[in-house]
């Protein structure tokens, strides 16, 4: 049984290790992504994790709350590339989705007072906040106050119809910088090499239009 604490103790150890390797690793990436050293200590982690439960268990019956499995480190690498050769894909793609929602406006007043309050609430108190002048722009300080998605403009103000969604294969990612900032067409018109994949239509079911979706299938 001596000899069981011993080694239960020195598998303990080891988690502590791999767990330090793991956060220096992690440290040293800086944020990086599928860094090497990073997926390495975290194998190495994951290992040490699973082979304590497993010895606790023999020796305890007890489990600790890490639902681990082990990793095999040659087969991980194989699967996911993890051998710190950066992989290659000999036919790259680059997938662009253009979106379209367009929204009614019921109350302008209303619109404007909580695209005011979100700005309020982003503006450091010993400044004072602009107002908001236009429903165009009340709609852009709900995105820029927001997550900058079409889901920052959820709310009661502003009542959704119809959308779509369009998803290409293009040669090229946009290049921002080729377009002034005014112009309202450059950024979504396709090229000519560009390739349709799908379009998905959004219908929206207002109450008040209800009558007008009974049918539209």
């Amino acid at each position: 049984m001596t000899d069981q604490h011993g080694e239960l103790d020195a598998a303990l150890e080891r988690v502590i290790e791999a767990a330090r390797h793991h956060l220096a690793a992690v440290r040293a990436a800086q944020g990086r992504i599928d860094d090497d050293d990073v997926w390495q200590a975290y194998v190495a982690l994951n290992n040490a994790s699973y082979a304590y439960d497993e010895q606790l268990m023999d020796a305890f019956g007890e489990v600790t709350p890490w639902d681990v499995d082990a990793i095999d480190p040659d087969e991980a690498d194989r699967r996911f590339g993890g051998d710190g050769v950066e992989a290659t894909d000999p036919h790259p793609r680059v997938i662009s989705v253009r979106q379209r929602r367009d929204y009614r406006v019921p109350s302008v007043s209303a619109l404007l007072q909580v695209a005011e309050a979100a700005r309020r609430a982003g503006t450091p108190e010993e400044d004072e906040p602009a107002p908001v002048e236009g429903v165009g722009e009340a709609v852009l300080e709900l995105l820029q106050s927001g997550d900058g998605s079409l889901g920052a403009l959820d709310v009661p103000e502003l009542e959704p119809l119809d959308g779509v969604v369009m998803v290409s294969e293009v040669g090229t990612p946009v290049d921002l910088e080729s377009f002034d900032d005014d112009d309202p067409v450059g950024p979504f018109q396709p090229a000519v090499d560009d390739r349709l994949v799908g379009r998905l239509d959004e219908h929206s079911f207002l109450e008040s239009d209800e009558h007008d979706h009974d049918h539209a299938y």
